[in-house]
Parts: C-alpha cells; structure tokens; sequence
C-alpha cells in the first residue's frame, strides 16, 4: 500500500510538474508578440518618415532645368540691391539668387544688363528669369511669372539740398529723373506725364543729372537712394515716400515647376532666417 501510494503521489506530482512547464511556455509565447508587434509599428513609423523625407527632397531638389542652370538677369548699378565691389557683384538679390539655386541644387549664372532688357531676354528665351528689385504689375505680368515676394520697396524721392521741393505736391510741374524701365518711372509718368520724366538706363546716371541741374529730382527705390545720398552733400531724400511696393523674381511663363521651385525655397528659406540675414546684411535694422 505505502508503495502504491508512493507511486501516485510521484505521479501526481509529475503531472503538475508538466502543467506547470506548459503555462510557462505559454507565457513565453505571450511575451514573444509584444515585440514582433512594436517592431511592425517602428517599421511602419520608420516608411512614413522616409516618405515625407523623400517628399522634403522632392522639394529641395530642383528638375525643372534640364541643364541644372538658372539664368538670371540683373543690373547691377542699383545698390544694395546688385552692385560690384570691384570686378564681382555683389548685393541682396545677388546672395538671394545664389541661395535659392545652392538649395534646389542648380548652378546659377546672373548676368547683368540694361533694366530695361530682362524681361525681353526671358520672353525670347535667353534667361530663365530675373532678380533685380522687380516690383510685381499687371502689364510685366503678361509677359513673365512672378514669385512670391522677397523683400519690400519703398521708392523715394531725392532733391539737392538748396532745392525747394518740399513735398510730393511739389513736383507737378517739374522735371523727374527715373530708371528707365522702372516702377519709379512708370509712375512717375502716370502721375505727372511723359514730358516731365526723363529715363535714364541707370540710376546714378539720374543723380549726375540731378547734380548737374538737368532735372529737379530722381525717383528711385530708398535703399540705393540712402546710398547716393550718403556718397553726396549736396544730396537728401524727402520725408515723404513716393510709394511703396514688393519686390519678386521674375520667370519664365515657360515652367511652371521653376516657378514652383523658387517659391518652394523662397519659403523655407525665409522661415530658417537666411533671406532676412541676407537683407539685414546690406541694409542693417536701424
């Protein structure tokens, strides 16, 4: 009898032994799933963060120019805007231009002309655009894209000091230097007539004529303004802005993706601080 009684506890106690290992392999089981299924939200988390990557660089890295070039006109006597410091040119769009192709990836070439001729080199196919303190209207806007405003304008008017324009209500009936090709000149022919603005291709070629008596004043953007001001005693700007406008690149109606492009890296690099650092370097907060 004790052996049998043995025997059973023996038996008994193997049984629950086995149950015992079969519950903890179940359980092991259990804690096998947790990680399978973390690494299967980890892989997805990981594809969605590749494909906005992929969408980021979509951005950032300019196809709409076959030849990896963006051509840009200027003209480079309108500083601080584009101007040459010696042999190179220098300036706040120069810098803007030369960011925005460094990000999407191109090579830019800025070529600098008469004002008056970028729009016609990027209708004829010459330019993929221009940058030269462009201000956006409805008659340019018939013959190229605009992109979103970079920087604000304010045109300005400059008298000799001995001068007795006084105010805006004083010009009517004088004579006005502009920039040939201008929004300073286009108004200025609107508000006081063809016969009283003379155009010249540069600004500074309306200051000479100012200081030489040819004309009473110039109307030209503040900033260049502030800078042959500065250069000449016998200069000083007037206490009233003419008017004030935004300035944008100019492209071609041919591809809408540049476009696109620009206004892409415009925007980002607005928003990391690179455009307001470039303006704050040529004309510093007062």
């Amino acid at each position: 009898m004790k052996n049998k009684k043995t025997t059973k506890v023996l038996i008994s106690l193997m049984l629950i032994l086995a149950m015992l290992v079969s519950v903890a392999c179940g359980g092991n089981g259990a804690e096998d799933e947790t990680p399978e299924t973390d690494t299967v939200v980890e892989e997805a988390e990981a594809e969605e963060t590749d494909a906005d990557e992929s969408e980021s660089a979509a951005g950032l890295e300019g196809n709409a120019l076959d030849d990896g070039v963006l051509d840009l006109g200027t003209n480079a006597a309108f500083p601080p805007y584009e101007f040459y410091d010696g042999d190179q040119m220098v300036g706040i769009d120069i810098d803007i231009a030369k960011a925005i192709a460094d990000y999407l990836g191109y090579e830019v070439k800025i070529h600098d002309m008469e004002f008056s001729n970028i729009i016609a080199s990027i209708e004829s196919g010459k330019l993929d655009g221009g940058i030269a303190g462009m201000t956006v209207t409805a008659d340019r806007l018939e013959s190229v894209n605009f992109s979103n405003s970079y920087a604000t304008g304010i045109q300005s008017i400059i008298v000799t000091k001995d001068s007795e324009i006084g105010s805006i209500d004083d010009l009517e009936g004088k004579k006005i230097g502009t920039q040939f090709g201008t929004t300073g000149d286009m108004y200025a022919q609107d508000d006081f007539g063809i016969d009283n603005v003379q155009a010249f291709d540069k600004g500074a070629d309306a200051v000479v004529a100012l200081l030489a008596g040819n004309v009473d004043c110039v109307i030209i953007d503040s900033a260049p303004a502030q800078s042959f001001v500065e250069a000449d005693d016998n200069l000083q700007l007037l206490d009233t802005n003419y008017t004030e406008e935004d300035y944008a690149i100019a492209l071609t109606k041919d591809n809408d993706t540049l476009l696109e492009e620009v206004n892409y890296a415009l925007e980002v690099l607005t928003d990391d601080g690179t455009i307001p650092a470039i303006i704050e370097k040529y004309i510093p907060a007062k």
